[in-house]
């Protein structure tokens, strides 16, 4: 009895490190289709969610592979902390030894965040950003005539079909008709990672946070 329970610990130890050592194979090879995917130069951070990890490998389904693609510049925007998830990824193990491409993600979401230097480029010329982590504030001076006027204004965050847009309200110093002086899109030149489209953004400390997703999306090598 008791060779029987040692044999089963050591079992249990083996196929632990079995487990771990083929986790640690097909991120690897998942963070290599993720960078060649996002047009990466280096390789991101990939974690595969729940275990035992040999019942997902076996039967080619993975619910969630969490990935972080670090700070990069993209589509002429420059993005902070740009990570996410792949859901319902479907990966034949006979395709992952073989580095064929039929692998594909039902669902991918995205997040990152435009810094408030970011976001200042991207003012109108005169126009200065600024907040407190929960509402965005512009001032500065818009041109009304042949004149110079300064102003001081609240920024509303929205996005519409895909772009994020910056709108001034609550402005003064100026009529309300002149809010569009102070109003601008953020638009990234190409297309995001998995060509996730941007679906919402909200404030926070450092910036905007903006959420991005896509459905069947493939993760070719």
């Amino acid at each position: 009895m008791r060779k029987l329970i040692v044999f089963l610990i050591v079992l249990i130890v083996l196929l632990g490190v079995v487990d771990r050592v083929a986790v640690a194979g097909v991120e690897r090879d998942l963070a290599n289709r993720i960078a060649a995917a996002a047009d990466l130069s280096g390789t991101p951070t990939v974690t595969i969610e729940g275990i035992p990890f040999l019942t997902q490998a076996v039967s080619g389904h993975y619910p969630e592979v969490r990935f972080d693609l670090g700070t990069l510049t993209y589509g002429g925007v420059p993005v902070k902390n740009l990570r996410g998830a792949a859901y319902d990824v479907t990966a034949p193990l006979a395709d992952v030894l073989q580095n064929r491409a039929n692998i594909q993600a039902r669902r991918v979401a995205v997040s990152g965040t435009l810094t408030r230097a970011t976001i200042d480029k991207y003012a109108p010329s005169g126009v200065k950003i600024g907040g407190n982590g929960e509402r965005l504030t512009a001032s500065g001076e818009v041109t009304v005539g042949a004149q110079k006027v300064k102003f001081n204004a609240e920024m509303r965050v929205e996005v519409a079909d895909g772009v994020i847009k910056l709108q001034a309200e609550k402005i003064e110093g100026v009529p309300d008709q002149l809010a569009q002086l102070v109003s601008y899109p953020i638009k990234f030149k190409g297309k995001l990672p998995f060509d996730v489209k941007v679906t919402g953004v909200k404030n926070v400390a450092e910036g905007l946070e903006f959420s991005a997703e896509a459905s069947d999306v493939p993760i070719r090598g």
